[in-house]
């Protein structure tokens, strides 16, 4: 990571988000292309590099594996459409083969994450079986 004032105030305050998103802090003067830059008071405090949208997905899983605390894959049916909602709201079924990153991490096939979408979109819950 590229130098960044970490005694400001503003930046403490928008690490955690920036962490969330997977996105990379950074000095104003080190901001190239798409970097967003941010003020405090008039002044350039803080850049930010946001992750492309598939870097996006694998931190999103990554913590969502850390939240449970053991590898999605291993969680039960119910949990796994949980997950599945989440990441529909996050929009991580948008990014190019996001279905089969998430069925991958999941441990279950394609069909069953669409399975899980048309079940939510349905406003259905599925039995507890497993």
């Amino acid at each position: 990571m590229t130098a960044e004032p970490a005694d400001h105030p503003f930046v403490a305050a928008v690490r955690p988000l920036v962490d969330a998103m997977g996105g990379e802090l950074l000095a104003p003067e080190a901001a190239e292309g798409d970097d967003v830059v941010l003020s405090w008071e008039g002044r350039e405090v803080l850049a930010v590099r946001l992750p492309h949208l598939a870097d996006s997905l694998d931190h999103m899983l990554a913590e969502l594996e850390r939240r449970h605390g053991v590898p999605l894959a291993r969680l039960d049916r119910r949990t796994k459409q949980q997950v599945v909602r989440i990441l529909e709201t996050r929009g991580a079924f948008s990014v190019r083969h996001g279905v089969e990153t998430v069925a991958g991490a999941l441990g279950v096939s394609r069909f069953t994450i669409y399975n899980y979408l048309n079940r939510e979109a349905r406003g259905g819950t599925p039995p507890a079986a497993g």
